[in-house]
């Protein structure tokens, strides 16, 4: 037990690390097969054989096809539901946001990495994958928007607040739709793409931050 002043520093059962692994090992092959044979040719049997599991077993990681290809997406929405919650009293709106970004580029590999890559093509040529991205970035406007209205109820309402969780989020995919649509995107600097998506982000919000006076 970690005494006063301590944090507990528990390390991942052996479970947990064969879980982690497993699950790293059904999106690598997903990734290959998706860009070897093609998103709609690639069968969840064939993901699972590549990652030498079962068809079962797959289904206790991913639901389907969709959500491999989003296997983070639910850890950045609570990373900045956490930011928002943890807030300093000084901190507006916008820095709240901005310090989630870097939250998640801290810790988040997911958002620049070759699968992301991989997201963004089949996103604009896969109508299943694009409902998808659609669906999963909808689900976490409204969850951050809720949260931003609870957080500075005197500086949002719910419109407002909905209207500031789209342009975050709109903000991140658009500089993510041109970052990752370049050639040889799937080996940038992982680093260097988190840099300009947080530049182009928190200008985007800037006239949120004039307006609030932050």
């Amino acid at each position: 037990m970690a005494g006063p002043g301590q944090h507990s520093t528990s390390q991942p059962s052996l479970r947990e690390r064969k879980q982690a692994r497993t699950r790293q090992a059904l999106i690598e092959a997903a990734v290959e097969l998706f860009e070897r044979q093609g998103y709609d040719e690639t069968t969840v049997a064939e993901i699972a054989a590549a990652a030498e599991i079962g068809t079962r077993t797959f289904f206790g990681y991913f639901a389907g096809k969709e959500d491999i290809l989003f296997p983070d997406s639910d850890a950045r929405s609570r990373a900045t539901i956490a930011a928002i919650a943890d807030r300093d009293p000084a901190e507006g709106p916008v820095d709240v946001l901005l310090r989630a970004l870097d939250t998640i580029a801290e810790s988040d590999a997911d958002m620049v990495s070759p699968m992301a890559a991989v997201r963004m093509r089949l996103f604009h040529t896969v109508p299943a994958v694009r409902g998808k991205a659609l669906q999963v970035q909808l689900a976490a406007q409204r969850e951050i928007a809720r949260e931003l209205h609870k957080a500075f109820p005197g500086e949002l309402d719910q419109v407002t607040a909905a209207a500031l969780a789209g342009a975050l989020t709109g903000a991140v995919s658009g500089a993510l739709d041109v970052l990752l649509g370049e050639q040889g995107a799937e080996h940038a600097d992982p680093a260097q793409l988190q840099a300009q998506v947080r530049q182009a982000t928190e200008r985007a919000l800037r006239p949120w931050r004039q307006a609030a006076g932050e």
